[in-house]
Protein backbone atom coordinates (compact mmCIF):
# COMPACT_ATOMS: atom_id res chain seq x y z
CA UNK A 1 0.00 0.00 0.00
CA UNK A 2 2.76 2.49 0.95
CA UNK A 3 4.68 1.68 -2.22
CA UNK A 4 1.57 2.39 -4.30
CA UNK A 5 0.99 5.70 -2.49
CA UNK A 6 4.61 6.73 -3.10
CA UNK A 7 4.53 5.61 -6.74
CA UNK A 8 1.40 7.66 -7.40
CA UNK A 9 2.78 10.69 -5.51
CA UNK A 10 0.11 10.57 -2.81
CA UNK A 11 2.88 10.10 -0.25
CA UNK A 12 6.06 12.12 -0.63
CA UNK A 13 8.87 13.09 1.74
CA UNK A 14 9.24 16.39 -0.10
CA UNK A 15 5.56 17.24 0.33
CA UNK A 16 5.68 16.25 3.98
CA UNK A 17 8.75 18.46 4.54
CA UNK A 18 7.08 21.37 2.76
CA UNK A 19 3.93 20.91 4.84
CA UNK A 20 5.87 20.77 8.14
CA UNK A 21 7.94 23.83 7.22
CA UNK A 22 4.85 25.85 6.31
CA UNK A 23 3.12 24.81 9.52
CA UNK A 24 6.10 25.75 11.72
CA UNK A 25 7.54 28.72 9.85
CA UNK A 26 5.76 31.52 11.72
CA UNK A 27 6.54 30.20 15.21
CA UNK A 28 9.87 28.38 15.18
CA UNK A 29 13.50 28.79 14.21
CA UNK A 30 15.62 26.73 11.85
CA UNK A 31 17.08 24.50 14.55
CA UNK A 32 13.67 23.38 15.75
CA UNK A 33 12.32 22.82 12.22
CA UNK A 34 15.40 20.81 11.21
CA UNK A 35 15.18 18.76 14.41
CA UNK A 36 11.54 17.92 13.80
CA UNK A 37 12.22 16.88 10.22
CA UNK A 38 15.25 14.88 11.38
CA UNK A 39 13.01 12.88 13.73
CA UNK A 40 11.12 11.80 10.61
CA UNK A 41 14.43 11.12 8.79
CA UNK A 42 13.81 13.86 6.24
CA UNK A 43 16.50 16.19 4.96
CA UNK A 44 15.88 19.64 3.56
CA UNK A 45 16.75 20.38 -0.02
CA UNK A 46 19.18 23.21 -0.78
CA UNK A 47 16.40 25.59 -1.84
CA UNK A 48 14.36 25.00 1.30
CA UNK A 49 17.48 25.31 3.44
CA UNK A 50 18.38 28.64 1.84
CA UNK A 51 14.83 29.96 2.21
CA UNK A 52 14.77 29.04 5.90
CA UNK A 53 18.16 30.64 6.49
CA UNK A 54 17.23 33.85 4.68
CA UNK A 55 14.00 34.32 6.63
CA UNK A 56 15.16 33.34 10.13
CA UNK A 57 16.00 36.86 11.35
CA UNK A 58 12.66 38.33 10.28
CA UNK A 59 10.80 35.37 11.79
CA UNK A 60 12.67 35.77 15.08
CA UNK A 61 11.82 39.47 15.17
CA UNK A 62 8.17 38.68 14.56
CA UNK A 63 8.04 35.99 17.28
CA UNK A 64 9.80 38.31 19.72
CA UNK A 65 7.48 41.21 18.94
CA UNK A 66 4.37 39.04 19.45
CA UNK A 67 5.60 37.69 22.79
CA UNK A 68 7.27 40.71 24.38
CA UNK A 69 5.70 44.15 24.42
CA UNK A 70 8.80 45.81 25.87
CA UNK A 71 12.53 45.46 25.23
CA UNK A 72 14.59 43.83 27.97
CA UNK A 73 15.22 46.46 30.64
CA UNK A 74 17.89 44.53 32.56
CA UNK A 75 20.10 41.46 32.26
CA UNK A 76 17.54 39.05 33.69
CA UNK A 77 14.86 40.21 31.24
CA UNK A 78 17.36 39.93 28.39
CA UNK A 79 18.25 36.38 29.47
CA UNK A 80 14.56 35.44 29.74
CA UNK A 81 13.84 36.73 26.25
CA UNK A 82 16.92 34.98 24.86
CA UNK A 83 15.86 31.68 26.47
CA UNK A 84 12.40 32.04 24.97
CA UNK A 85 13.81 32.49 21.46
CA UNK A 86 16.32 29.67 21.97
CA UNK A 87 13.53 27.33 23.05
CA UNK A 88 11.76 28.20 19.81
CA UNK A 89 14.81 27.00 17.87
CA UNK A 90 16.43 30.25 16.79
CA UNK A 91 20.22 30.35 16.55
CA UNK A 92 22.28 32.29 19.09
CA UNK A 93 23.49 34.72 16.41
CA UNK A 94 19.93 35.56 15.41
CA UNK A 95 18.86 35.92 19.05
CA UNK A 96 21.70 38.35 19.74
CA UNK A 97 20.82 40.41 16.66
CA UNK A 98 17.13 40.59 17.60
CA UNK A 99 17.84 41.67 21.16
CA UNK A 100 20.49 44.17 20.02
CA UNK A 101 18.11 45.63 17.43
CA UNK A 102 15.26 45.92 19.96
CA UNK A 103 17.51 47.59 22.53
CA UNK A 104 18.98 49.94 19.91
CA UNK A 105 15.59 50.93 18.50
CA UNK A 106 14.30 51.92 21.91
CA UNK A 107 17.50 53.44 23.28
CA UNK A 108 17.74 50.91 26.11
CA UNK A 109 21.30 50.21 27.30
CA UNK A 110 21.90 46.52 26.56
CA UNK A 111 24.55 45.93 29.22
Amino acid sequence: MLEWLEANRFLSAERFAESRINARLARFGNLRIRHELGRHEIRLGPDAERALHDSELSRARSVHRRRFAEPPLDASARARQARFLAARGFSSDVIQRVLRDVAGATGVDET
